[in-house]
């Protein structure tokens, strides 16, 4: 086997081996950021949005250690580059928000369910792939281009190296870049991690403690994986590359653009050119995980529509996902725990768009069952 396609190779197992530890941990833990948000607008309970902010620091906490020492270069990454398109964002992640309400979980909840035997997941999961592959090649991907991506911030011009919070704090401030990282670095994960468990209820739950951690450590992993293992110099080009990712840069997790690049490698198996990638075997991993997990415990259960009205909620927001995730780079996994331990203003916005469409339509669907009953 040559250089590159045993690094590839690594690449895509390890991909697989991680999203099947993040599969079964999720399928145990009820790991979901809507499922989050929803329990805090039901019934006040922030367990399972403790849970995701302890992702977060930890995959913060880790992606800066990695960066700092040299091991990756997260400047690389879709997440940091100077190009700010705000209003796509602001847009996809909004549409993302409300998609995910009407789906019943994120891109990485629907991998769950599916993994758990969930027939309408992956109903949504099929239409979230078309969807996102239309908005990157299709027609959605021509009224995104044309009206959205367009919209942004160069800050390249005004002298930034990156959209990264440590590189507008150095232009601001004139603090070496370096110093500036491990300064906001530490500032946001420390305050994550005192929110999280200066809550006595929370210190007790195991397993959002667990899952937390453990899903954020996946993201770190995957990060060191493509941005260090995967990252040497290609025998034919005699260039440094990264192997086995469809963007050709490091990655970490992220669903709904390789929800797509799954559906077009099963539509496009006989061409060649196409092949398997780190992100189509985080989709696959994600769900071996989660059955594996639910086949264990015995928890695997088949489950269906309920009506016509919730097989259109379920479709419509499958497309809003494929859609707002693949404008706003990211799903509540991709922006919301990878895009943000980069420390990204983007995926800052994308996050508070996406909880923001989530609410309101969290909101408006409980005004219609009181105006209903």
């Amino acid at each position: 086997m040559s250089t590159a396609a045993s690094l590839t190779s690594t690449v895509v197992w390890g991909g697989f081996a991680i999203a099947f530890v993040v599969g079964a941990v999720a399928q145990r833990t009820n790991f979901c950021t809507m499922g989050a948000i929803s329990d805090i607008v039901n019934m006040g309970s922030w367990g399972r949005m403790r849970m995701w902010l302890l992702a977060i620091a930890v995959a913060l906490a880790g992606a800066s250690a990695l960066q700092l020492s040299g091991s990756i270069d997260l400047t690389k990454s879709i997440y940091v580059r100077p190009s700010l398109p705000w209003l796509s964002m602001l847009l996809g992640g909004f549409l993302f928000g409300i998609g995910m309400t009407l789906g019943s979980g994120c891109g990485n909840k629907t991998l769950v369910r599916v993994g758990g035997g969930n027939l309408k997941a992956l109903v949504v999961l099929a239409f979230l792939a078309i969807s996102a592959y239309m908005t990157m090649k299709g027609l959605f991907g021509i009224w995104r281009v044309t009206w959205l991506d367009p919209v942004a911030i160069d800050l390249g011009s005004h002298g930034l190296a990156g959209q990264d919070l440590p590189s507008l704090v150095t232009a601001a401030s004139g603090i070496e870049r370096a110093s500036a990282y491990l300064g906001v670095a530490g500032a946001v994960t420390v305050g994550l991690l005192v929110f999280v468990f200066k809550d006595r209820s929370f210190r007790s739950q195991t397993d959002h403690i667990v899952g937390g951690a453990v899903i954020g450590a996946a993201v770190v992993a995957a990060w060191y994986l493509t941005g260090h293992l995967g990252f040497a110099e290609n025998p034919d080009t005699l260039e440094n590359t990264y192997f086995g990712t469809n963007s050709r840069t490091i990655e970490s997790l992220s669903f709904i653009a390789p929800a797509a690049y799954l559906l077009e490698i099963l539509l496009l198996w006989s061409d060649k050119s196409l092949t398997m990638s780190f992100g189509i075997a985080l989709a696959l991993g994600v769900v071996a995980g989660s059955a594996a997990y639910a086949l264990a415990t015995r928890t695997f259960r088949w489950e269906g529509f309920s009506s016509a009205e919730d097989t259109a909620n379920h479709v419509v927001g499958g497309i809003l996902m494929g859609f707002g995730g693949v404008t706003a780079l990211g799903c509540t996994v991709g922006q919301g725990i990878t895009g943000l331990s980069t420390l990204a203003a983007g995926s800052l916005i994308a996050v508070l768009a996406i909880v923001a469409g989530s609410w309101a339509t969290m909101k408006y669907q409980y005004w219609r069952l009181e105006r209903e009953g």
